[in-house]
């Protein structure tokens, strides 16, 4: 697995780039700004979208997302209990920015389901918390778990937002995400890259 970091959006968003190593398709996860930078990476490197994955529906995760849908296809996945944010650009945070999107995703996902993108298969794993439908995307094969804002580098995501709990991020994070093998690297939506053995010893929600 290749996985490519862009850093988007005002507040530099991690939006990931993966394919299979060898191959020319990817699929791109959380697209949440400047779509001129997502396609033109994969334009410069000849690459085929075959789909977009979002971890949650906030502004910051989701507004390049129909951009990059005009300009390279892709069909678009989330949970299917975010539903209601992704479309309401009140509850996802982008009228707080000065500007409103809404989106409906193509294919919305189950708890436990395992989807196959550009050669490769993922469990979605759904963690509530810092948003109702709130997902992880994690490759078993690879080791590797894209955890969009519910864990970070010694931390975890907002809860003060619509739809966000306290509690239930606190078990998704210790029940979810810590219950995966030490080596499992996790990619978050903001911030630098980590794994779950080091979260587990060092996170103080954990």
């Amino acid at each position: 697995m290749e996985i490519t970091v862009l850093t988007v959006g005002p507040v530099y968003t991690n939006c990931y780039i993966v394919k299979k190593e060898g191959s020319q398709s990817c699929l791109v996860i959380d697209p949440g700004d400047e779509a001129d930078k997502i396609t033109g990476y994969m334009k410069k490197r000849n690459l085929t979208l075959e789909g977009i994955l979002l971890t949650h529906g906030h502004f910051d995760h989701i507004t390049a997302v129909s951009d990059l849908v005009s300009a390279a296809g892709g069909k678009v996945y989330a949970f299917q209990e975010e539903k209601e944010l992704l479309i309401n650009p009140e509850l996802n945070g982008s009228v707080m920015m000065g500007y409103e999107v809404g989106l409906e995703p193509d294919v919305l996902l189950r708890d436990g389901q395992t989807i196959t993108i550009a050669g490769l298969t993922f469990q979605v794993i759904h963690t509530p918390g810092h948003t109702k439908g709130g997902c992880c995307y994690y490759a078993e094969d690879e080791k590797v778990l894209f955890s969009g804002d519910t864990i970070f580098m010694e931390s975890i995501g907002r809860t003060d937002f619509p739809t966000g709990n306290g509690r239930e991020l606190l078990r998704s994070v210790r029940e979810k995400v810590l219950a995966l093998p030490g080596e499992v690297k996790i990619y978050p939506g903001h911030g630098p890259e980590t794994n779950v053995a080091y979260e587990a010893a060092n996170n103080p929600y954990a």
